[in-house]
């Protein structure tokens, strides 16, 4: 009978990893680095350490250890162009990027790096942005910022770079407002605009949900303003749209969040994690702990399909911008 128990659990473990156990041609033999081109707290590393945590819960990196390494050194442009360079070999192979859109935009736009310097492994999730309060907040409502700036008054935004920069020139387009009556602050991470509103330095802070809702919860950020065509759900749901507060559009800026590896890893390699980053966009523990809680779309693309998709999206981008 107890043979019979452990052949039932060993089928289900197999069930339950066997995408990666069909690619037998790489297996992890050494720790994994995983580079990060954001801050701790930012929401790159809440989405990064999530799945490392679940890629450990659930062994699907051979047991070894995964090492999460924040490289923000020149708004990430020195993280992205080490992973770029590494070399051919075991390194390669055991080396991840976090790499959204938000990251994209910035690296193509003041660099010579591009996507074909990487190997594209998985995408899983599509994000939005919401402008918050907080408690030292002069506005309470964004209805209240737009009357201010309508009246002479200069209001102050913080955010990140890369894809909070574009939703902030829509938004600025949309509103018909000037670079100067509603700045923007571009902040390494999230987190670091953050620290700034509740500082009391600016007016407003633009966060994708899994950076602000630890702040959302204590009461110390509010959401007022969604950057999407819908509302958010949950502790989100009171802010409104753009079209509900007065004669606008909505406006919003989707974000894609992924992972590539260097532009050296080898075929096997990014085979392998592109099935194990399936496997967790199909755990239960992705949909409840990232997807549900901080208010994401599920959008997984594996490793061929990510290709296309992020080679296509620099391209309309380049163009956009003149490049």
């Amino acid at each position: 009978m107890k043979k019979g128990i452990i052949f039932i659990v060993s089928l289900l473990a197999i069930a339950m990893v066997g995408p990666l156990f069909a690619q037998v041609a790489f297996l992890p033999s050494q720790n994994i680095e995983w580079i990060v081109t954001s801050s701790p707290g930012g929401g790159s590393d809440i989405y990064t350490r999530i799945i490392a945590d679940i890629m450990t819960r659930m062994d699907l990196v051979n047991a070894k250890t995964i090492l999460v390494n924040n490289k923000t050194d020149g708004g990430g442009e020195v993280g992205r162009l080490s992973v770029s360079r590494v070399a051919a070999g075991k390194q390669a192979d055991h080396t991840l990027l976090t790499f959204n859109s938000g990251d994209l935009m910035p690296m193509v736009a003041n660099t010579a790096n591009r996507i074909e310097n990487f190997t594209p492994i998985a995408i899983m999730a599509v994000d939005k942005q919401l402008l918050y309060i907080g408690e030292k907040s002069k506005y309470k409502t964004f209805a209240e910022v737009i009357t201010a700036v309508k009246s002479g008054a200069n209001v102050v935004i913080a955010g990140s770079k890369g894809d909070d920069v574009a939703t902030y020139n829509l938004l600025l387009k949309e509103l018909g407002f000037t670079e100067t009556q509603l700045a923007f602050i571009t902040n390494n991470a999230t987190s670091d605009a953050i620290t700034s509103i509740l500082g009391g330095h600016v007016d407003l802070v633009m966060s994708k949900p899994a950076a602000a809702d630890q702040y959302v919860q204590a009461g110390k950020l509010t959401p007022v303003l969604a950057l999407s065509k819908t509302r958010f759900t949950g502790n989100l749901a009171s802010a409104p749209t753009l079209s509900e507060i007065g004669p606008y559009n909505d406006v919003e800026y989707p974000v894609w969040r992924g992972v590539v590896g260097p532009k050296a890893m080898s075929p096997a390699a990014a085979k392998y994690w592109s099935c194990v980053f399936k496997t967790v966009s199909e755990s239960q523990a992705w949909k409840v702990d990232y997807i549900e809680k901080f208010k994401l779309q599920p959008f997984y693309l594996n490793n061929e399909d990510a290709k296309k998709y992020m080679t296509e999206y620099q391209y309309n981008y380049l163009k956009s911008i003149g490049k």
